[in-house]
């Protein structure tokens, strides 16, 4: 295979790991609190992080770092994972994971306003109409395309959706000068995390080991979602002759999303959710066309 034969097929199997990640944890929650799904998908994804730096002779890397660096980057694990799962699964806990999906898809939205603040970026009208675009996408999914209404499914699932692309997008800004191999970074994140959410699980629930098929949603997502798929994903970026060409892959992922959701959750699609979904991607697509065309 050549070079951009397997970017290609690392890019499409992360795709298709990516898809499933709605379904997984809208299954989950079935069995699990959103903060018991976070612990045991933080120990899982860990575990699996830790394996792969053993695999590729990185560990010893990690060890020579300075304290000053581990320290700083497992801070953002305050970020990533904690909060912006905390926020993300109790998100999927209160809506319909046709609507989570989606909102949470917004995160790139929500990077490039806060690039004006942190970054100095400047967004013409055009990038703003880009951007309005998008969110009118927002407005169609939480009320279902009833507008006039404004009436929310559940206004503190919106909320919390909203907040987690606010978290994850505030994590990538503090991330874009840092250039330690990102594998050992997120390993930091996690481990960092784990002391955060073993303590919050334990005040809000206790620790018991979960059901079976608890555990099991816990560490698939744990292990693709956080894990595999990231790694896959920089292999493909490593790869590929055009990084514009494979990143337009991913806005496949929320329509394969739409479908596994309504085959293996059970949930009927409603027509707001697929033009909802419609909208943000245009309008993400939209503003990141004409962001390229500007710094070009």
């Amino acid at each position: 295979m050549t070079r951009q034969a397997k970017a290609l097929a690392y890019g499409l199997l992360t795709i298709l790991l990516w898809s499933t990640v709605a379904s997984a944890f809208k299954i989950s929650l079935r069995y699990l609190q959103p903060l018991e799904l976070l612990l045991w998908a933080n120990i899982s994804s860990l575990l699996t992080l830790g394996l792969l730096l053993l695999v590729q002779g990185k560990l010893r890397r990690l060890t020579a770092m300075p304290l000053k660096s581990i320290l700083s980057q497992g801070a953002l694990g305050a970020l990533n994972p904690f909060l912006y799962y905390v926020l993300l699964f109790k998100a999927y806990d209160l809506l319909p994971a046709q609507q989570a999906q989606p909102l949470n898809y917004t995160w790139a939205i929500t990077l490039a306003l806060l690039s004006v603040p942190f970054l100095g970026h400047r967004l013409s009208m055009k990038e703003l109409g880009a951007i309005l675009l998008g969110y009118s996408g927002v407005a169609v999914i939480v009320t279902r395309g009833d507008l006039l209404a404004m009436q929310f499914t559940n206004e503190l699932g919106v909320a919390l959706a909203l907040a987690s692309t606010l978290v994850w997008a505030v994590y990538w800004l503090l991330n874009t000068r840092n250039t330690s191999d990102p594998v050992i970074t997120l390993f930091l994140n996690f481990l960092f995390a784990l002391p955060l959410v073993s303590i919050l699980c334990y005040s809000m629930h206790g620790l018991t080991w979960p059901s079976l098929h608890g555990l099991l949603g816990a560490v698939y997502v744990g292990v693709f979602e956080m894990g595999i798929a990231f790694v896959l994903w920089l292999k493909a970026m490593r790869l590929t002759e055009s990084t514009a060409r494979l990143a337009s892959m991913i806005y496949f992922s929320p329509f394969i999303s739409l479908v596994l959701i309504h085959y293996l959750v059970g949930e009927e699609i409603h027509w707001s959710s697929g033009a909802g979904l419609v909208l943000i991607v245009a309008g993400t697509l939209i503003q990141q066309l004409l962001h390229a065309k500007t710094r070009s």
